[in-house]
């Protein structure tokens, strides 16, 4: 079974091939980038499976995973990445790859997870599909109470304080507080230089 691994880290690539020519019915071949792999593939009369790094020079997200089904046709190609999301992944799978490999996965079940995809068979490991990914926090927002971003929200609708009082069920005064607190905490010079930060900052 002749397989390419393409990844830009030599050690990635060198560490697989290790796990992989343990199989003796594996023929390994290896390339640096995506063009690489685009001559090794013409070069080789084609592989019964591609393993392509998701981020690799010339990849430019999914294009690459295109160029190189194009070039290994019918033979089928998969991605892996040690950091993109489940999201990328299921676009990998609409956009025709036979599967998805996270680096973590353990050498015995990557030889069967490739084993499962040179046969023609989808492949992409359920925990890894089903797994929650943590909530990302704007940044400036991880310095603001709840009640400071709900203050922060009205400033950047352009409500005046004794609106931002009544949508919140509280007295203006607290409002006038909570302001004077945002503007110290952005380093803003007033309320509207307060809405401007957040907006720039893209947390609302």
């Amino acid at each position: 079974m002749r397989i390419l691994i393409a990844d830009d880290h030599d050690l990635v690539r060198e560490t697989l091939t290790s796990f992989l020519t343990r199989e003796k019915d594996f023929e390994i071949d290896q390339a640096g980038d995506l063009n690489e792999a685009i001559e090794k593939i013409n070069a080789n009369s084609r592989y019964h499976l591609v393993l392509l790094d998701y981020s690799m020079p010339g990849m430019n997200g999914l294009d690459g995973l295109a160029k190189t089904k194009a070039a290994n046709e019918p033979w089928p190609v998969a991605l892996m990445s040690g950091v993109a999301p489940k999201a990328i992944a299921q676009e990998a799978l609409d956009a025709g790859a036979i599967g998805f490999l996270p680096k973590t996965m353990a050498a015995s079940s990557m030889i069967n997870a490739i084993r499962f995809m040179a046969a023609g068979e989808t492949f992409v490991p359920v925990k890894f599909m089903t797994a929650e990914e943590p909530e990302e926090v704007n940044e400036l927002a991880k310095g603001l109470s709840p009640r400071e971003l709900d203050v922060l929200s009205g400033l950047c609708r352009g409500l005046a304080n004794k609106e931002i009082a009544r949508e919140l069920d509280l007295q203006e005064v607290t409002i006038k507080l909570h302001v004077k607190t945002l503007c110290r905490k952005l380093e803003a010079k007033n309320r509207t230089h307060a809405a401007m930060i957040a907006k720039e900052a893209g947390l609302f």
